[in-house]
């Protein structure tokens, strides 16, 4: 195994160093920071964006977007102000949000997803199922930054609130207090497309 190889499985497996320690390194022109910085993020990051895209392709884009843009400010990082995590996250979110906003919000993309092996029965299934899931994002859009990202990692991410707390930066109670009030929001936005999108109207 090549010497740099075996530095970035000690590195990771070692010691688990903070993010903005490896990014610190990376900065200080470490190479093996910066492919354990990567295996640790990258797939978070992918994971969040294909969630709120729905789409693989355009979800790795963001994914190295966002990775550019913190090797970028990585000389000016300053730990202890905010968690690596943190404001990568932001940023896929807002990049995310770039693209869902710029979508035409009549349209639903389904040339992109396999073709079931009966058709017959599931076309208009899934058909609808696109839309739900269309809406769903488009209304995820439109929320104040901090809410999107508290209801994507509890309700797409499947976080608990105390790991959504640890990821912000915030107490339990405010995570709790986003949820709902982006809940709330969500529920409003989608409020007249319910009989649209195939759910019952209670």
């Amino acid at each position: 195994m090549p010497r740099s190889d075996r530095k970035t499985m000690a590195l990771d497996a070692g010691n688990h160093e903070d993010e903005a320690v490896l990014l610190a390194r990376y900065a200080r022109g470490d190479a093996a920071a910066a492919r354990v910085l990567t295996m640790r993020l990258v797939p978070r990051v992918h994971a969040q964006a294909f969630r709120l895209l729905g789409d693989a392709s355009e979800a790795e884009d963001v994914a190295q977007e966002a990775m550019m843009r913190l090797w970028r400010i990585a000389p000016e990082w300053r730990t202890g102000e905010a968690k690596v995590t943190t404001w990568l996250y932001r940023v896929v979110a807002n990049l995310c949000t770039d693209r869902l906003r710029k979508r035409p919000r009549g349209d639903v993309a389904l040339d992109a997803a396999a073709e079931p092996p009966d058709p017959a029965p599931s076309v208009e299934v899934k058909m609808q199922g696109d839309a739900r899931m269309l809406a769903l994002r488009t209304a995820l859009a439109d929320l104040p930054e901090r809410q999107r990202m508290a209801v994507v990692m509890r309700h797409f991410d499947g976080a608990s609130n105390p790991q959504i707390a640890d990821r912000l930066g915030i107490s339990t109670e405010a995570v709790e207090s986003l949820t709902a009030r982006g809940k709330r929001a969500l529920t409003q936005a989608l409020k007249g497309q319910v009989a649209a999108l195939g759910y019952e109207d209670d």
